[in-house]
């Protein structure tokens, strides 16, 4: 490919809208173009490389035994209805309706459309065990698109679904696509960690997310040295400090003036903040009738510790968009509590939540719900009671790993992909069924596997850049190798590069002759921040048959003769591609 034929423009500036290097190199790089916010174009480049992130998890998919399909991304609402999620999904969801008033949605994922389709055809178990894909766009409305492919509203995914006749099916179906996706994530060059994850609106009962790891990831996972953990921090569970074996305290009101905070009371009362309990106010609707009366709830935790919101919500039984925290004086006249001095001693007509910690802490100090006052030696039973105890904590670096008990410690993550046991979540309520070998009929079990195409490309630039662009793994570079050719006007020089370009090209490499009218400096500068992983520049030695040799990834520029250039570039291909 000739430089000075490609759809290219690339740019000196950071965009004002970039936050990170993937977002900054990308658009830099001419490799995608913002058309709104959280919605992108690929240019050719950045398209090339796409390109071949879906081939090599078409090559997986296909090894593992999953059948590529290809589905609709408009929904009709009906099959959402009939599974339950319609209402649930939330505000994400694109909805819109045809010319006769039938709801549709733009598919944010695919569990109705494949089970419907696999109820339609599968009836007996000798059509089981079934693995289908597809590689697909998909649509949701972030509230806040960012990060621009991390978190976008319109992205490419790889969605399949697997069909099976029981447990044990399913495990082998769960297992095989776990074993592909680390193979995907391998051969695209990804430093990643898979850990235990919350199934959120998908659903199942277990789930594994695939995060690479980078400090400007939205994803906070938790993970022990010491043993096997690791999870994301929505996900981990927690393990209680066992409570001291103390005598049960006299409650008493303090008087407690301005302190609304827990590092307020706690210095006020001379007390450590382990020692007290924190509220949290929140209200719920219902999303299946926006309209009926708000739910109020008020949530208890040790006052040093951090509210979990996803487990709140799975412990509520409601979708996250559905809860969030209340309008304090709206609350306060429904159940008595006040901003900053809530307990749950004298709270009414609220649902009130606390965390497992709790239950066996003796003689806390919480808010008195009454204004300037606190009360100390609070005891679970004794005081107060919950409508739920649950732990709803957060796990933190520093704190006690839920199974060898070592400290754990965090990270960042993209996620890139993750895998779901969805056993009959789907096949139940939408009665995909198959007869065994007596005639009895069973509920299909199933599993879903996701990976994002478009954000595995931003995550692989994220891991892959230094100052000067991005250094992309050779396996998904949109071009091999960049043949630079110092005077176009030379024909010693074009030459030498047309001989080395045949040379490449015959052995299976994907390369650009860069015979611009341009300054050496600029194609230079191009060919680090597109981050082609090989570049052979032909200057004024040409004569002699001697070219520079230099890797993008790292090392000094060499001088080789055009056939030693050509050898070195063609080896490295074939031990890296």
């Amino acid at each position: 490919m000739k430089a000075s034929k490609m759809f290219l423009s690339t740019l000196r500036e950071v965009p004002s809208e970039a936050e990170i290097p993937s977002h900054i190199l990308l658009l830099r790089a001419g490799m995608i173009k913002k058309l709104v916010s959280g919605v992108y174009a690929f240019m050719p480049l950045g398209f090339r490389s796409l390109r071949k992130i879906e081939e090599i998890v078409r090559q997986e998919m296909d090894a593992a035994g999953a059948q590529e399909v290809l589905m609709s991304a408009l929904q009709p609402a009906e099959l959402w209805q009939e599974s339950g999620r319609w209402y649930a999904y939330g505000p994400e969801m694109w909805r819109l309706k045809d010319r006769n008033a039938r709801e549709f949605c733009l598919g944010p994922t695919h569990e109705e459309i494949f089970t419907d389709v696999v109820r339609q055809q599968v009836s007996s178990y000798r059509q089981l065990p079934l693995n289908l894909y597809q590689i697909q766009t998909k649509y949701r409305d972030e509230a806040r698109p960012r990060f621009g492919l991390i978190r976008s509203r319109e992205f490419i995914m790889k969605d399949a679904y697997s069909f099976d006749r029981d447990e044990a099916g399913l495990d082998d179906s769960y297992k095989a696509m776990y074993a592909a996706y680390e193979k995907v994530f391998d051969r695209c060059g990804l430093k990643y960690r898979a850990v235990e994850a919350d199934s959120g609106a998908i659903g199942g009962n277990n789930s594994h997310e695939f995060c690479a790891l980078s400090d400007v990831g939205e994803e906070e996972i938790v993970y022990c040295e010491h043993c096997s953990m690791a999870a994301t921090a929505e996900r981990a569970a927690f393990k209680d400090e066992p409570g001291a074996a103390v005598e049960e305290l006299p409650l008493e009101k303090k008087h407690t003036p301005g302190t609304k905070t827990i590092e307020a009371v706690a210095e006020y009362l001379g007390l450590e903040q382990k020692q007290t309990m924190k509220a949290l106010l929140l209200q719920a609707f219902d999303p299946e009738d926006p309209d009926a009366k708000i739910r109020y709830i008020a949530c208890f935790i040790r006052g040093d510790r951090q509210l979990n919101m996803t487990k709140l919500v799975n412990a509520l039984g409601l979708p996250e968009y559905a809860v969030q925290f209340a309008d304090e004086a709206a609350m306060a006249g429904e159940t008595g509590c006040v901003g900053g001095f809530t307990g749950p001693i004298g709270l009414h007509d609220c649902t009130i939540v606390a965390d497992t910690e709790l239950v066996n802490t003796k003689n806390l100090c919480a808010g008195a719900c009454e204004a300037d006052h606190h009360y100390i030696n609070v005891n679970y039973g004794r005081d107060y009671k919950a409508d739920i105890v649950t732990d709803i904590k957060l796990l933190q670096a520093g704190d006690t790993c839920p199974v060898c008990g070592a400290p754990v410690k965090s990270a960042r993550g993209i996620e890139v992909g993750q895998v779901f046991k969805l056993g009959t979540k789907y096949s139940v309520p939408m009665n995909l069924c198959y007869s065994d070998e007596n005639q009895q009929e069973h509920p299909v079990l199933m599993g879903c596997y996701g990976i994002g195409v478009t954000r595995t490309l931003a995550a692989v630039v994220e891991q892959n850049h230094d100052d000067n662009g991005i250094i992309w793994p050779m396996s998904i570079a949109p071009y091999h190798a960049v043949i630079t050719v110092i005077n176009p006007k030379d024909e010693v020089q074009m030459s030498l590069a047309g001989s080395i370009f045949a040379r490449l090209e015959a052995a299976g490499l994907e390369v650009v002759v860069d015979e611009r009218e341009e300054r050496p400096g600029v194609k230079f500068k191009d060919a680090d921040l597109l981050g082609f992983p090989i570049r052979i520049t032909v200057g004024k030695k040409a004569a002699d048959g001697i070219v520079e040799y230099k890797l993008r990834r790292g090392g000094d520029n060499t001088d080789m003769t055009a056939d030693q250039a050509a050898d070195a570039a063609i080896e490295l291909y074939n031990k890296e591609k």
